[in-house]
């Protein structure tokens, strides 16, 4: 995220369309520098059960969209399949450079609108035994990011695994404290162990085992009435009451992201205010997420 102070400065310098193409071209160059242009044989998972990586998108990101599935599709550790999920009412929109990387393995399915929760809630309903990885369609994923996950990935002591965290914290009445308080981006060492105060973000990708989310994770009147634009909290509540720890695979991991104006973002949505009163709803229904099923604070 940029901080006010330097997007001011930024937006004083530059008018805001160079400044956006200033921006989108040194994306692209560090997408480039990371592997973009990189062809390998990938390498079969070796994971008891199936790899899906899944990930949703609307029309406001089409254009770039296919950077990202090429490098989903371009990883060094195979995936089962690669699922792309669009509303219904967007299908007719994908441009031809989506469709086109059906021949490369990618499946493209239609869905109710959920938002950014579509990138998850359909496939864990049809795949509930299966390892579930989540995508972001604004981010460029290095060849070896879901290599780095699945290796991260202890079966002896199971945990939804990620690239990208922040740390709860809590008041000194025991409630969550706000948000904005929270530890953004964690990369210590603690945060590579599996502990209850670890919330993943979408973006980096999320790991999720088999039976790691609680079954209500599915309850769509639930979210859409608490969460509606907060999945990672959804999900993080889930894991919680499901017993799942978290934990960081990679803590030297950087993202790639294609420029969007946070305007135009869930997460500058989510910042000003949107997430606290989620956690508040959240919290108020199931609790404190660090104190269930044997968490401490």
């Amino acid at each position: 995220m940029i901080r006010p102070a330097a997007k001011a400065l930024a937006n004083r310098v530059f008018p805001p369309r160079a400044l956006h193409q200033l921006r989108w071209w040194r994306a692209r160059l560090q997408a480039l520098r990371a592997g973009l242009g990189a062809r390998s044989t990938p390498r079969p998972h070796e994971l008891g059960g199936k790899l899906l990586v899944s990930l949703t998108s609307y029309p406001a990101r089409f254009e770039t969209l296919p950077l990202t599935l090429r490098s989903l599709l371009r990883q060094n550790l195979h995936a089962d399949e690669v699922i792309l999920w669009i509303a219904h009412g967007d299908l007719a929109l994908l441009p031809r450079q989506v469709r086109d990387l059906e021949s490369a393995g990618l499946s493209i399915r239609g869905c109710d609108d959920l938002r950014s929760y579509k990138k998850l809630i359909f496939a864990l309903a049809e795949n509930p035994g299966a390892f579930i990885v989540t995508a972001d369609d604004d981010i460029f994923y290095p060849p070896t990011w879901l290599e780095r996950l699945v290796e991260a990935f202890d079966p002896a002591q199971p945990a939804i695994t990620c690239m990208r965290a922040h740390r709860l914290r809590s008041g000194a009445d025991g409630s969550l404290a706000p948000y904005q308080s929270w530890g953004w981006e964690v990369r210590d060492e603690a945060s590579s162990r599996a502990s209850v105060d670890i919330l993943p973000t979408g973006n980096g990708g999320i790991l999720y085992p088999p039976q790691s989310l609680h079954p209500d994770v599915l309850d769509r009147e639930a979210f859409l009435q608490l969460a509606p634009t907060a999945d990672d909290l959804w999900f993080y509540w889930m894991g919680r009451r499901a017993g799942s720890r978290y934990k960081v695979a990679d803590t030297s991991f950087r993202l790639i992201a294609w420029p969007y104006p946070e305007d135009q973002t869930l997460a500058g949505q989510n910042i000003e205010g949107g997430n606290d009163r989620q956690i508040r709803a959240l919290e108020a229904r199931y609790g404190n997420p660090m104190m269930m099923n044997g968490g401490t604070q």
